[in-house]
């Protein structure tokens, strides 16, 4: 039977808040609890669950709340390190024990002593390599690569894989007597799909860290979005979900986001049923045509505004012909030149904001580069060509007027 939310120790909240894990779902809390449990016990541990779940926190959990807190916590990526230089890397090596060895240099378990070391994707790991870590489990001793001379370190380890470990010891891939060294206590992370009602929170406290840092409106979401966030099975997890919020933070800052809006952000627009999408090694699951597509489209609009802006400069210069001629045959070496030749404006309403004390700049709108102009004249082609000539609809899709669409159509020549 589990606990409710408030039959748990003190100590699992705490871990949540110094951890910054958020939610609430009990097979989270459970996972917590477990963390917290074994904490002061010095055991191996190994922790399971998909990737993006979240594994990475609770090594630290289990050793911000042991013994060992105040030694080194050492977080070692196993399948980001070569083969050929893991044992190096995890067990050290003498001078001269290969090539490019020009001294002596300690490895992890050695500069760990007395700590933790988490061992993340420890399914990655050579056979060779996985018979010195039996043995650093077992007896505590290792032998530096290119030396005769057995060290002891009392390192705590705790492990994690988003691998069927079962699986990988039945193919031989990793060693039996090994996964059940590392696994004397095993902790399972829920996947998000599993976490329900924690998929809005985290999604708006992404969505508040994004505006924080880079000083934006912050997005909220509706009803309906927060019904597909939850109903959404999320492959990549935690990670996945943090990538989408902060794509709609930049494209949409300050709107509320709908699920309309949301399904956009999703890998097949959601899919039929909002089925799991599955990505495969080579597969790319982000859609840079679309978010490209969305740039050019805000590159649109400042151009609008831009010439918006030469048209009002154009007709005041007319009606002041005298002061403008005063202004371009003074000598600029004289005298400083008039505020009222250069146009402050505040960029338009897109996302891409900039902090608020830098958001008016003194901006000459003669310049017009030929980069933006070809960008531009490229993107309503492509758009005309979308939309079968149509105007209206091209103008529609660009979020600009018809009249500005003529108007750039025969500036461009396309007609």
């Amino acid at each position: 039977m589990e606990l409710e939310h408030l039959d748990y120790p003190p100590q699992v909240v705490q871990a949540k808040q110094r951890f910054g894990i958020i939610g609430n779902s009990p097979a989270l809390m459970e996972s917590v609890a477990r963390a917290v449990q074994v904490a002061p016990i010095d055991l191996s541990v190994l922790v399971t669950g998909e990737s993006g779940s979240g594994k990475e926190f609770f090594p630290k959990i289990i050793h911000g709340f042991s013994s060992r807190k105040h030694a080194r916590y050492i977080a070692v990526n196993c399948g980001a390190i070569p083969e050929g230089t893991i044992d190096s890397e995890l067990f050290g090596h003498e001078k001269g024990a290969f090539t490019g060895a020009v001294s002596t240099r300690k490895g992890y378990f050695e500069e760990a002593d007395g700590g933790t070391i988490f061992l993340d994707e420890v399914a990655e790991l050579p056979l060779t390599t996985q018979a010195r870590l039996l043995r650093v489990l077992e007896s505590g001793e290792f032998i530096k690569v290119g030396s005769s001379t057995v060290q002891r370190a009392n390192v705590r380890i705790v492990a994690a894989t988003n691998v069927d470990m079962v699986r990988a010891v039945s193919e031989g891939r990793f060693r039996e007597d090994l996964y059940y060294r590392l696994s004397t206590v095993s902790i399972s992370i829920p996947p998000l799909r599993d976490r329900g009602a924690d998929i809005p929170l985290l999604a708006r406290k992404f969505a508040a860290d994004f505006a924080e840092r880079y000083t934006m409106p912050r997005i909220t979401f509706d009803d309906t979005a927060r019904q597909l966030l939850m109903a959404y099975r999320w492959p990549g997890n935690v990670r996945q979900l943090k990538n989408v919020v902060e794509q709609m933070a930049l494209f949409h800052a300050g709107d509320n986001i709908d699920s309309a809006m949301l399904r956009t952000y999703l890998p097949g627009n959601g899919g039929a049923g909002l089925a799991p999408v599955h990505v495969g090694a080579g597969d790319n699951p982000h859609d840079y045509a679309l978010e490209r597509e969305m740039l050019l489209g805000m590159i649109v609009r400042l151009q609008q505004q831009i010439d918006s802006l030469r048209e009002r400069l154009d007709h005041t210069s007319s009606a002041h012909t005298p002061f403008v001629d005063t202004v371009e045959t003074r000598d600029a070496a004289s005298a400083p030149v008039q505020s009222s030749s250069i146009v402050k404006f505040e960029p338009f309403c897109s996302p891409l904001r900039v902090p608020a004390q830098e958001r008016v700049r003194d901006v000459d709108v003669s310049a017009s580069p030929t980069t933006l102009e070809e960008t531009e004249r490229e993107t309503i082609r492509r758009a005309l060509e979308r939309n079968g000539g149509r105007r209206k609809a091209t103008a529609a899709e660009l979020n600009i007027s018809e009249r500005t669409l003529y108007r750039k159509i025969k500036e461009y020549g396309m007609e």
